[in-house]
């Protein structure tokens, strides 16, 4: 191997977790912040609570009730256009014809 490419190593390197709890392993770090950990992580802890620090629900749940929104307001342009198809599918009258009507 290689002399004096690798990262130092830090045996005793300290992990902070945003709960307030702190580990020590072993890193290329001397210190390591962390927004969860097992002692705080929804999924080890059986609580139902969102683990969000960008802000990503919120912006999931706008984009859901803009899709709401958005799916009436196609359903009704769905509806009169084929109101209008079955309006324009129905023969015409001789005179609607010969008049250009509809």
């Amino acid at each position: 191997m290689k002399q004096d490419i690798h990262p130092q190593w830090y045996p005793d390197a300290k992990v902070t977790c945003a709960c307030g709890k702190s580990y020590t392993i072993g890193m290329s770090k001397p210190a390591l912040s962390v927004d969860v950990c097992a002692s705080c992580h929804p999924f080890f802890t059986g609580e139902m609570k969102y683990v969000d620090t960008l802000g990503r629900v919120e912006r999931f749940q706008e984009r859901q009730k803009k899709a709401a929104l958005q799916s009436a307001v196609i359903r009704e342009r769905k509806i009169k256009k084929r109101e209008k198809q079955e309006r324009d599918s129905q023969p015409k009258s001789l005179k609607e014809m010969l008049l250009g009507l509809k």
